[in-house]
């Protein structure tokens, strides 16, 4: 759900029109500070994204944000700005009622994609800076936490695992049981999951879970995992991507789901 919600858009030659318009001849904004990145469903009513918009060209007078709605390519101007740095803030009521659409009709998983349009002299030009903002469940450690079924068809992994949050930082989380569900004495880890706080993105820092694998007859060292995903904040699933290595090489990358029991 969360797998779309900030991006930068890189400017590259490409045989498909970009349905925008002309990119990568303009300025490029710098879109910083972008905190909250997402709408939150519990709260329609007052939920907002914010990001500060800078631009230090002299040949743009003014830059336009402009929004579509879960990949519409019909784009509606949000705001103006005309001077730089410039601090903006798009409620979903506001953003919902430029749309269109009706606040009742929003609904999770839902994207809302803000592009940026700037002016210099009498022409238009839709930059690279660009960002989707999801709407989705404010974060909840113990919904991030707990018993959970980890499943990889590719990689061949039914079991159970034990996610549990750090002490210290909420936003940290720690899998034990990986290295167990495929036999192997499970000596190291636990797998340090850090979730970024403002979309929800996860990063599996490379961890040793095993020392060896030497259950399964091979000579190899320090059975590692690492990788990258996302957390449904609603339901508390992690959808993951994990390299799976040793020392010696890796395996490659394989698709994980982890679901609570």
């Amino acid at each position: 759900m969360i797998a779309t919600l900030i991006l930068t858009f890189s400017s590259c030659e490409t045989d498909v029109d970009d349905p925008a318009g002309v990119r990568g001849v303009g300025v490029v904004p710098a879109i910083v500070d972008l905190n909250p990145a997402v709408y939150d469903s519990n709260d329609l009513e007052n939920t907002f994204v914010q990001f500060t918009l800078d631009i230090t060209e002299s040949s743009v007078s003014e830059a336009v944000v402009v929004a579509s709605y879960n990949g519409d390519k019909k784009r509606t101007e949000m705001t103006r700005i005309s001077s730089f740095p410039s601090t903006i803030k798009l409620t979903l009521k506001d953003v919902a009622a430029k749309l269109g659409i009706s606040l009742a009709s929003v609904e999770l998983a839902d994207v809302f994609t803000f592009e940026i349009v700037t002016i210099q002299g009498q022409e238009s030009y839709f930059s690279s800076a660009a960002f989707n903002a999801a709407v989705v469940c404010a974060y909840n450690p113990e919904m991030a936490s707990g018993s959970y079924h980890a499943v990889s068809d590719g990689w061949g992994l039914d079991g159970n695992v034990t996610i549990t949050v750090d002490p210290e930082n909420e936003y940290i989380v720690y899998v034990s049981g990986l290295a167990a569900i495929e036999g192997l004495n499970e000596d190291k880890g636990p797998l340090k999951m850090i979730i970024n706080e403002l979309d929800y993105s996860v990063d599996a820092e490379k961890t040793v879970l095993a020392s060896d694998v030497a259950p399964w007859g091979l000579p190899y060292t320090g059975y590692n995992y690492q990788g990258f995903g996302e957390l449904n904040t609603c339901d508390g699933t992690y959808k993951m991507t994990f390299t799976i290595g040793v020392d010696q090489g890796s395996w490659g990358a394989y698709d994980f789901v982890l679901t609570k029991n």
